[in-house]
């Protein structure tokens, strides 16, 4: 929670498919009352626009963050509101290596790579910093802050896996985005809000985006909304 000292999670969104994801988590952090900094690679912005039709630009972020997230994982925009809720949140711009997330004197809770392209993957396990985004996950390794990475991608090779142990061993959460059908889902949002639900988890942000497992053999067909 905010408390007059802004130390935010740091959101990089990568040039995967799932941008439903990346919207899901951000809203989970600004349910939860936390503050935002947010990282979207330039090849992110082109799923984006692909996925939803929307252009994120720099100079317009705020108008497009608030489409975004507005809309609903199957597409339909409006679906959530927004109003009032992105005044905690800063936006950096992918190429600007000297923003404030770059250094660790920066103050930051963690971060959470969503989702995480096998490009942002080997990146960050190689430590390149091609970008702002690769630049902050590895100082949230060197910080020993949480590190979250949510891989989209399907099949794997033997050299992405490499890349995903070299960050688990690290420190970092490698968490692949594989929804899980227990909780009862009945929507493509469920889905999309069980793998959000499980980043949060990792992160330790309460949230109520799915339905635990509670011991219980047919819960999800007990589920009540």
């Amino acid at each position: 929670m905010n408390d007059g000292k802004r130390t935010p999670w740091i959101v990089g969104v990568s040039g995967a498919s799932g941008t439903p994801y990346a919207a899901s988590v951000l809203r989970g952090l600004l349910a939860a009352g936390e503050s935002v900094d947010l990282v979207v690679s330039r090849a992110s912005r082109l799923t984006l626009l692909d996925e939803t039709g929307i252009s994120f630009r720099d100079a317009h972020w705020r108008e497009d963050l608030a489409a975004w997230l507005a809309r609903g994982a199957d597409g339909k925009p409006e679906t959530f509101d927004m109003s009032g809720r992105l005044e905690d949140v800063r936006y950096w711009a992918a190429g600007d290596l000297a923003a404030g997330p770059s250094s660790g004197s920066y103050p930051a809770k963690g971060m959470l790579v969503v989702p995480a392209s096998t490009a942002a993957v080997a990146g960050v396990a190689l430590g390149l910093s091609k970008d702002l985004l690769q630049r902050v996950a590895s100082v949230t390794l060197k910080e020993r802050r949480p590190l979250v990475v949510a891989v989209r991608e399907t099949p794997l090779n033997g050299q992405t896996l490499k890349h995903m142990v070299a960050l688990d061993e690290a420190g970092a959460v490698v968490l692949p985005a594989s929804p899980a059908f227990y909780a009862g889902a009945t929507h493509i949002q469920d889905l999309v809000d069980f793998v959000a639900g499980r980043v949060l988890d990792a992160a330790g942000v309460p949230h109520r985006l799915y339905r635990r497992w509670e011991g219980e053999l047919g819960g999800a067909t007990l589920r009540s909304d």
